[in-house]
């Protein structure tokens, strides 16, 4: 029994309603220290909608400006250990003696309501993430244009003694020998550049047909249509 008018009407889908009833992402930025992430990662928040920041749960003591569950999920070493064994975190690591992660929890919910979550985290973050959702990932690795560049910058914060830089130039070495493993690189020679290209890259990802549900139901509602249209011009 064919459909009527109505019921055909019920199941369409818009290309606006397709775009919107989608699952959300994960996008994650990584990067050697200097290569600009973390500003790159800020205009993204400033200026892109339906994008939220991941909020890490950390056993660190709350300094008296921060409040819980905006700057961090704040728990007890226990807590955190309890939480570890029930599988509730996506990825985690110590760091100075105290812990951070990512809780699965908030990110299913966030995701599953078609709203996207940026990750600023290192590279073994990144990697835990992948065995836990790796559909679900979308990365992208920032480096500088050149080693004189970044080291250039990490001495013009003016913020570390030059035994912490090459430290982190060390570091650096290690993170930069795994750029193969992200989806995308993006090299941050102009900022405005680099944060336009990440932009392109989420906004790309958006549109993938693998994340909406509703686009099969818009297409197959436009194929039937088009051969109901072909059927009564015979």
């Amino acid at each position: 029994m064919s459909e009527t008018p109505a019921e055909k009407a019920s199941t369409m889908v818009s290309a606006d309603q397709a775009e919107r009833e989608r699952r959300g992402l994960m996008l994650v930025l990584s990067s050697p220290s200097g290569a600009g992430k973390s500003t790159i990662a800020r205009m993204l928040l400033e200026r892109e909608d339906n994008l939220d920041l991941s909020i890490s749960v950390t056993t660190r003591p709350r300094r008296s400006n921060e409040l819980d569950g905006v700057h961090y999920h704040f728990r007890t070493p226990e807590a955190f250990e309890e939480m570890k064994e029930r599988g509730e975190l996506l990825e985690w690591a110590e760091v100075h003696g105290n812990f951070y992660a990512t809780p699965r929890g908030p990110v299913e919910k966030t995701i599953e309501t078609g709203k996207d979550i940026l990750f600023d985290i290192d590279i073994q973050g990144t990697f835990q993430l992948y065995e836990k959702m790796r559909e679900d990932v979308v990365s992208v690795f920032i480096l500088p244009p050149s080693i004189d560049e970044m080291k250039a910058r990490l001495r013009g914060r003016g913020e570390d003694p030059e035994e912490v830089i090459m430290r982190r130039l060390e570091t650096a070495v290690g993170e930069m020998r795994h750029w193969s493993k992200y989806d995308y690189v993006v090299v941050n020679e102009d900022l405005e550049r680099a944060y336009e290209n990440v932009r392109s890259i989420l906004r790309a990802e958006r549109l993938k047909q693998k994340r909406s549900g509703a686009v099969a139901k818009l297409m197959n509602g436009m194929v039937d249509d088009l051969q109901d249209a072909l059927t009564r011009g015979r």
